[in-house]
């Protein structure tokens, strides 16, 4: 994926990280729970384009007024001809799952570019605020695997 990317270590999020340890230890093959998650997080990240939030739930900055004059009034962020939103793709191994878009400018959009004053409006990543993917993650896993949730 030549476009933007972002690597999420999973340690950081713990519930993750200890279920694919566990599968990991019992030789199981992630491959196809990887690709179901992958499947998720296109589809989250597509939903969060639609409400033009950030994984954290925070709006993105809007949109500079000689932006919208060059767009004829449209005040869409990200979507004018929605090739963004409709390049999210993922790719999954046994070994990684990769989430994001193949477009140049996308890791200008994720991280912003502070020279041409075009500011960061995240997009890809782990939702911690109305969603929550490190629950919805863990449920797939642990679906996928035929395991008890605990404490559930």
């Amino acid at each position: 994926m030549a476009g933007s990317n972002i690597s999420i270590d999973a340690g950081g999020a713990n519930a993750i990280a200890d279920v694919i340890t566990q599968l990991i230890q019992q030789g199981q093959q992630l491959k196809p729970a990887l690709s179901q998650i992958g499947e998720y997080l296109v589809e989250a990240t597509q939903e969060r384009f639609q409400l033009e939030v950030a994984p954290d739930g925070s709006l993105w900055e809007p949109l500079a007024p000689e932006t919208i004059r060059r767009k004829n009034g449209d005040t869409r962020i990200l979507r004018q001809r929605s090739t963004l939103v409709d390049t999210i793709l993922y790719d999954a191994s046994d070994e990684q799952l990769l989430v994001g878009s193949n477009m140049e400018y996308a890791a200008t959009h994720q991280f912003g570019r502070e020279d041409d004053g075009i500011p960061a409006r995240e997009w890809l990543g782990l939702t911690t605020g109305p969603w929550n993917d490190e629950e919805a993650i863990t449920d797939i896993l642990y679906d996928h695997f035929n395991q008890d949730l605990p404490n559930r």
